[in-house]
């Protein structure tokens, strides 16, 4: 009697631990070395970069105030929202939806979404971006802040023009498109 020959695929072996990468652990409110940048009013804290992830990912702590929120814009990667706190709307491709405490919203690649904290409160939340590189967008544009709940300066008319501007010149780098009116 002849064999069959096998057709199950096989499965690729798992590489080898890598010694060379170390565990990241982020503690937003006491590691006076995370980096929190101010940006459209919100204060971003990045908790874990792409370099300590080989590349994978970004997470980064998000505090929005009441009426905070980054203007309409798209981006090619994949991002996601944990809210810790508070309440966000998210508007995507045009429809509204509200994430709430204990709640997680993912935002596909390449779709137009905005988000804004409708709530009386301050909303926190969890952002993961894969691949990274958000958080390197923020740290160009925005401006340092001594805390995660830090609120950045306000910007009179001429620096608001001119932090614009700038978004719109770097959105491009960090593969983001912004949708100004």
């Amino acid at each position: 009697m002849n064999a069959i020959p096998s057709t199950a695929p096989t499965t690729p072996a798992i590489p080898d631990d890598d010694p060379t990468r170390k565990a990241a652990v982020a503690r937003p409110d006491d590691d006076q070395t995370l980096p929190h940048w101010g940006v459209v009013g919100d204060t971003y804290t990045i908790l874990i970069s792409g370099e300590e992830t080989a590349g994978r990912y970004t997470l980064i702590d998000m505090h929005v105030p009441t009426g905070g929120g980054p203007p309409p814009h798209r981006h090619d990667f994949e991002e996601m929202f944990s809210v810790l706190e508070g309440a966000i709307e998210v508007t995507l491709r045009g429809e509204t939806k509200t994430a709430s405490a204990g709640e997680t919203f993912n935002v596909p690649a390449n779709a137009p979404h905005v988000f804004k904290n409708t709530s009386e409160q301050p909303a926190r939340l969890l952002c993961t971006c894969s691949p990274p590189g958000q958080e390197k967008f923020f740290a160009e544009v925005g401006i340092r802040v001594s805390t995660r709940t830090g609120a950045p300066p306000k910007l009179d008319e001429a620096a608001q023009k001119a932090f614009i501007a700038k978004a719109i010149a770097l959105a491009p780098k960090y593969r983001t498109e912004l949708l100004l009116p």
